[in-house]
């Protein structure tokens, strides 16, 4: 375990915010500092919606300039959500912005796939949970209404490989990334040639995938002159941000469930092989790449975009709480009235959150949840419920029984979720850390630069890096009545 103060730069960009964080390891521990936070505003033009690519980029160059001024940096590592791409031409241009997966481009691409090749052949292929949002879709909407595009293309790359293509030239296909597209063959971890041939994807397109912790080069000579910075190492970490986030998962037990909150609830298990038959089909399970070729059994599940969209919802109604507020607001509410299912599709696109939730439970015959803290309540119960329905899916498909809940990520700041997801599953929840995204990108750069010797190490310094807290389950008669009421509103 290396002692020198080596600093790693991490960029961890969330559907809202992005940041930037300096990372050290000093006496067997991981010090954090943030150094810069942006705020990441997806813009619609003429009904397309885009993520402000160039700006990100912009951003990207500010935290540089802000981690040189507090000591510079031996490499620089950036993860982001997945399945979202730029397209470059043979020049090496981007060819537009990145369109944000909650665009409405992929409605009804997945029946238009599926007439091209089986639904059962696509999931035995590539083993990921079928979303409305996966690159498959997204790209099979360009063949279909848009073919110039990929005429002109010559390079995809996922976000995190693009941000690393604009810092060093050089254009690679993370391994955690790349597996969350619906395009990869998840056994061989190769592009599947059979899904690219059938639906007409250039195969061209798809650069070479390489392990997760490739240095995949240095940062490039204007950009240091532009900056003023060394030409410092840019390390493809494990960028999709849940397999960050799961890297920092404080355990030592081989077989372990966790759940990352935040915008989106990423529910799963870690696993040496996938898992992929009819039983998980039927669960429409995920398995997503991990650190060092493992596999990551995932449920993706609605999270706190519920509540964060409410929140701004009643923002534009002149009605301004915090969440922590809200959460107080949610425990006085009167518990076990209405449910709803999270993923239900409505639930989906950006809105009245509020108003489809009570629709919802018009509609399936429940009490109405009619103020801000009853629509909290049900927010925050049904997600609880929605992971007991996950975690008894991941169960059957693993055969193991998961005695403990590790809860990690920025939505475990609400108390009131992590003891609801104790009380509806029944077990003990383990709560931290709330960094979890930053500290996995920091371990991986470090594991990389040769600081940490593995997986169990960067695990056993996060544990002694960070607090944790555990909640006990309670009502568990109450919350076993509510789960069966549940059951019947889940739309899978």
């Amino acid at each position: 375990m290396g002692n020198q103060k080596k600093q790693v730069l991490a960029f961890d960009f969330g559907g809202g915010s992005g940041r930037a964080i300096l990372g050290t390891l000093k006496d067997g521990k991981i010090h954090m500092e943030e150094v810069y936070r942006f705020s990441n505003d997806p813009v619609t033009i003429n009904g397309t919606m885009y993520w402000d690519t160039l700006r990100h980029f912009f951003e990207i160059k500010q935290g540089i300039i802000k981690a040189k001024q507090k000591g510079g940096f031996e490499s620089i590592g950036i993860d982001t959500w997945g399945v979202d791409f730029g397209l470059l031409d043979e020049h090496g241009d981007l060819i537009e912005s990145a369109v944000h997966y909650r665009d409405d481009r992929t409605v009804g691409m997945q029946e238009e796939v599926f007439r091209v090749i089986p639904k059962e052949e696509v999931y035995n292929l590539t083993g990921n949970q079928f979303e409305n949002f996966n690159t498959i879709f997204q790209l099979y909407s360009l063949v279909k209404k848009r073919p110039w595009i990929l005429e002109k293309a010559d390079t995809l790359l996922l976000t995190p490989d693009l941000f690393n293509y604009f810092l060093t030239g050089e254009k690679k296909a993370e391994y955690t990334m790349a597996t969350t597209t619906q395009l990869m063959d998840a056994k061989n971890k190769v592009w599947s040639d059979r899904i690219l041939d059938a639906l007409q994807i250039p195969k061209k397109i798809l650069p070479e995938i390489v392990p997760s912790g490739t240095v995949v080069g240095t940062l490039k000579e204007d950009i240091c002159e532009e900056l003023g910075v060394e030409p410092a190492k840019v390390i493809a970490i494990t960028s999709h941000d849940t397999q960050s986030a799961v890297v920092s998962v404080p355990t030592q037990e081989k077989d372990f469930i966790f759940i990352s909150c935040g915008t989106w609830s990423l529910f799963g298990t870690e696993l040496d092989s996938p898992i992929i038959g009819e039983k998980s089909l039927e669960c429409n399970i995920s398995n997503e790449g991990g650190y060092g070729n493992t596999t990551t059994l995932l449920k993706n599940i609605i999270g706190l975009w519920l509540a964060q969209e409410s929140r701004r919802q009643w923002i534009r109604e002149g009605q301004e709480y915090s969440f922590g507020k809200l959460e107080q607001m949610a425990q006085q509410a009167e518990p076990f009235q209405s449910f709803i299912d999270p993923d239900a599709p409505e639930f989906v696109p950006a809105g009245n959150i509020p108003e489809r939730i009570r629709e919802f439970c018009r509609r399936t015959g429940q009490k109405v949840p009619e103020t801000i803290g009853e629509i909290m309540c049900c927010i925050n119960q049904s997600l609880a419920l929605k992971y007991r329905y996950a975690l008894e899916q991941i169960e059957v498909c693993t055969g193991r029984h998961y005695p403990v809940i590790h809860m990690i990520g920025g939505g475990i700041q609400s108390k009131l979720l992590c003891q609801m997801t104790a009380g509806a599953n029944g077990r003990k929840v383990i709560a931290g850390p709330v960094e979890a995204t930053a500290l996995g990108n920091i371990a991986v750069q470090l594991m990389s630069l040769g600081e940490i010797k593995d997986v169990a190490e960067a695990r056993e310094i996060i544990a002694d890096s960070e607090t944790t807290y555990e909640f006990i389950p309670q009502d568990t008669e109450k919350w076993d009545a509510a789960y069966e009421k549940f059951k019947t509103f889940i739309q899978e």
